[in-house]
């Protein structure tokens, strides 16, 4: 059975689409993602983390080809797939495959099982894909180039993990998206805390996608620098007249994404007053456009969001304390990247693949000497300024060559990574009293190291001794180590 996490984007418009969601949802175990509209489709390419897209060739009259191109930029590694009428030209179809790329055309009428065996072997082919610039990525940063350290780049880039558009490897990071996944599940308020830059907005995303109100609408509202009047008539709306400018009725987000998720970003921005009507919306659902004298309810989820910890502000007096424990049904807190350095090398990685597809140049992979510098640079603009910076030094560079450290900006060319001390043989923990005891000391703890690095292959541990298998092995007896499993 396929995973949950492998994510379909089906563009359709058409009744007949019912049986192949039908096949790919309950019998291929896809999670699927259905566009009606055009402006649907965008948003999902930019939102979600899709694996791959099957689409009409026309959807509200518009050509797919420029979703299809869209798609090619913004999820790269996406696999497209057509479904062609039977009078589209032929000229229009070698078109197609150029400046969308796609990977297979599929003749109408649909054919639900052709279709299933074509997307699983689709997908079969992205992960293979997937698998082989892992590896020759790898290969590239091994060679024994002078741009690189002797540090092979498998021991910083191990593969990473996604949670929609999120990318990382770390252990918090981890724990912090499986705990989204669980809160994603339910309808309780959330609250995402962290520093500026730390992608709180795209976890507020991946939340939404992943829960059971991903068929309608997630709209954001930043609340920072806006009047007590603005905000309400943004988020509740207002009738005609309501207020000088209120030339015409607004629906307000509550309204509009009824069903749906409304993500308030700098929550800790707005006002007293204003907390109250919002404190009485999460409470009973309540919306009362400006102007009007009656209610209406909607149900909507709100994830809030605040790079200033409301718990201390609650303490001082600056936020209610009602509706911080309101809006904290599930309390997450993004860590700062310089908290998270096991992150850095893919975000890298990433960021890098991404602008090389989108600009058309082709990096072969960036040298250990740059990961270090960036490793050791504290980031005060987190990923928001490794993303810029990443963006910055693809720009500058060629096609055909590695991001090294000329392409670097001069604060993190200024950075000198931190080597460890050498350990002196005074810090050693030699015992013995006589100059033979500590020298015998001595060859024990340096036998005893070889033999755990090469897990025991006595072969590898006399050949870098300089010592033959039989002196190896006499040591051994000698010294009484013992081979601990």
């Amino acid at each position: 059975m396929t995973q949950v996490s492998t994510v379909l984007l089906a563009i359709e418009d058409e009744v007949e689409w019912s049986g192949v969601n039908a096949l790919l949802t309950d019998d291929l175990g896809y999670r699927v993602i259905v566009a009606l509209t055009v402006k649907k489709a965008l948003t999902l390419i930019e939102d979600a983390n899709i694996d791959l897209v099957i689409s009409e060739t026309q959807i509200e009259g518009e050509d797919a080809l420029n979703i299809l191109r869209q798609c090619r930029v913004s999820c790269p590694n996406a696999m497209r797939l057509l479904v062609k009428g039977e009078n589209d030209d032929v000229v229009w179809k070698h078109e197609a495959a150029e400046l969308a790329a796609i990977y297979q055309f599929i003749r109408k009428p649909l054919d639900v099982e052709q279709i299933g065996l074509v997307v699983k072997r689709a997908l079969e082919a992205r992960e293979l894909a997937r698998r082989h610039r892992m590896i020759s990525r790898e290969l590239k940063l091994n060679d024994e180039s002078p741009l690189f350290d002797t540090k092979p780049m498998g021991q910083f880039v191990r593969e990473s993990s996604n949670f929609e558009k999120l990318v990382y490897i770390s252990e918090s990071m981890s724990e912090l998206c499986g705990l989204a996944k669980q809160a994603a599940a339910t309808d309780l308020p959330i609250l995402i805390q962290g520093d500026t830059g730390t992608g709180k907005e795209l976890l507020a995303r991946a939340i939404h996608f992943n829960s059971n109100r991903t068929q309608s609408p997630l709209l954001t509202q930043n609340c920072g620098g806006m009047s007590d009047e603005l905000l309400q008539s943004e988020l509740f709306g207002h009738k005609r007249g309501a207020f000088t400018g209120a030339i015409s009725e607004r629906l307000g987000l509550f309204g509009a994404s009824d069903g749906g998720t409304v993500f308030l970003d700098e929550i800790s921005e707005v006002s007293s007053s204003f907390q109250v009507s919002l404190l009485r919306f999460l409470q009973e659902g309540e919306v009362k456009p400006l102007g009007c004298d009656r209610a209406s309810f909607c149900d909507v989820r709100i994830i809030a969001a605040s790079n200033k910890r409301l718990d201390d502000m609650v303490e001082r007096g600056e936020f209610r304390r009602d509706l911080y424990f309101r809006l904290k049904g599930f309390e997450l807190s993004v860590p700062p990247l310089r908290e998270r350095t096991d992150d850095i090398a893919v975000l890298t990685e990433f960021f890098m693949r991404k602008y090389s597809e989108s600009t058309g140049v082709k990096v072969l992979g960036i040298s250990n000497d740059v990961l270090e510098r960036l490793i050791h640079y504290q980031f005060p603009g987190n990923v928001r300024e490794l993303e810029n910076e990443v963006r910055r030094m693809v720009a500058l560079a060629r096609d055909g060559e590695y991001l090294t450290a000329r392409h670097l900006s001069p604060e993190i060319l200024a950075i000198t990574p931190k080597k460890p001390p050498p350990e002196s043989a005074a810090s050693l923990a030699i015992e013995g009293k006589t100059l033979k005891q500590k020298v015998e000391s001595l060859e024990k703890m340096l036998v005893v190291d070889a033999l755990a690095r090469h897990r025991w292959n006595q072969s590898e541990v006399a050949r870098e001794l300089g010592l033959s298998r039989v002196g190896l092995a006499n040591k051994i007896k000698r010294y009484e180590i013992q081979h601990i499993v």
